[in-house]
């Protein structure tokens, strides 16, 4: 259905909305405290406007694809380029009955972020000109430090990110199989430490593997490597048990990278539940959303960091006030490293979205390059 009359306003129209997806074998197998994977598979979107075309993209199934084309398309064509939050309001009304979290909001992210880039560049504009800069320059941390990796693995990826490239942020993942190998974690937190120095913050992500209890002991372990961010100890389904663990440690606690509504994130900061709020912007509802939850998080006096996809959270992370820092996620850096013309450099542990005055948010998907590996 169209829900916006062609060319509102007398301004320029949606004229299609495409999407494709992409999958690529990570380099090794990966696994955190929850989940393992071989693949990761980007969700390509593109808005187009007379000769001007905005990209978007998310990580997510192949199915996320065809939901675009088949749901999400007919809604935004012919609206107004330029009215992305009318858009996004949009599609929000016209996914209720498939259930907004998961692979639908993926897809409602993916157009938003495309929407966004093509005001942008219809205007001629970087996007962080467009949405504002409160910086010139975004934090960034070195992720990854599967659980899978052994010991040698994780030193080079870690040395490679704190004196190779000068990343004074690093996170490994521990919480191994739901949190039955505390003894190994536990050996994985002191290797890591001793890998990087005193000098580099070191932060670890469970991905919600432990109990509240086993979080709390394990803070103890974190406390005396200095580990400053403690992220998602436990599910962010359970706000007040990780208020519980956050205040039983000095070590900072983070969550909400599976917020897909701004009532999500709401209820995270109203349970006292997080030092530092995540948000991914490839999830949550795009740039859209994603600006909404900063100023949310910025009520409560909190910080905001964004989640993964980190060229996708580049200008919007340059232009609110309580931004943290960036997630410099190994399997997504590599994937927009090879696709991407246009990434950004994170040496000394910052990069400068929009510095080149390029127009929209700087990316052009190499389509050739990705067609071999096209699964949706």
């Amino acid at each position: 259905m169209r829900s916006a009359e062609p060319g509102a306003r007398g301004g320029p129209s949606v004229d299609g909305i495409e999407a494709a997806a992409y999958t690529l074998p990570t380099s090794t197998p990966e696994a955190d405290g929850t989940l393992a994977w071989q693949e990761t598979t980007l969700v390509v979107v593109h808005a187009r406007s007379g000769a001007t075309t905005g990209l978007g993209y998310t990580y997510g199934a192949p199915e996320t694809a065809a939901y675009v084309r088949g749901h999400l398309a007919p809604v935004v064509t012919g609206r107004c380029a330029l009215d992305v939050p009318a858009a996004a309001g949009a599609m929000a009304r016209a996914v209720r009955n498939d259930g907004r979290p998961g692979l639908v909001a993926g897809a409602v992210s993916a157009v938003d972020i495309a929407l966004w880039d093509l005001k942008a560049r219809l205007l001629g504009l970087p996007l962080t000109q467009l949405l504002g800069r409160a910086r010139e320059r975004v934090r960034v941390y070195g992720s990854g430090g599967f659980t899978t990796y052994d010991d040698a693995q994780q030193d080079r990826q870690l040395r490679d990110w704190a004196e190779g490239q000068g990343i004074p942020r690093v996170k490994i993942k521990i919480g191994e199989s739901w949190g039955s190998a505390e003894q190994r974690d536990r050996h994985r937190i002191a290797r890591a430490r001793a890998s990087i120095g005193d000098a580099t913050e070191l932060y670890v992500d469970a991905n919600g593997a432990y109990t509240v209890k086993q979080a709390v002991r394990m803070a103890r372990c974190l406390e005396d490597h200095d580990v400053r961010w403690f992220e998602e100890p436990v599910s962010s389904d359970d706000p007040d048990g990780l208020a519980r663990i956050r205040s039983a440690t000095t070590v900072e606690v983070a969550a909400g990278e599976y917020g897909y509504t701004l009532p999500y994130f709401g209820q995270l900061l109203r349970a006292g539940a997080v030092d530092c709020l995540q948000a991914d912007a490839t999830r949550c509802g795009g740039l859209t959303v994603w600006l909404r939850a900063a100023a949310l998080a910025e009520a409560f006096g909190v910080d905001i960091s964004g989640h993964c996809a980190p060229h996708a959270h580049a200008a919007v992370a340059a232009a609110v006030p309580n931004l943290r820092h960036l997630e410099w996620f190994h399997d997504h850096v590599r994937l927009e490293s090879l696709w991407f013309d246009g990434t950004l450099d994170p040496s000394g542990g910052h990069i400068a979205p929009g510095a080149d005055g390029a127009p929209g948010h700087g990316l052009t998907f190499k389509t050739a390059d990705a067609e071999p590996r096209r699964t949706g």
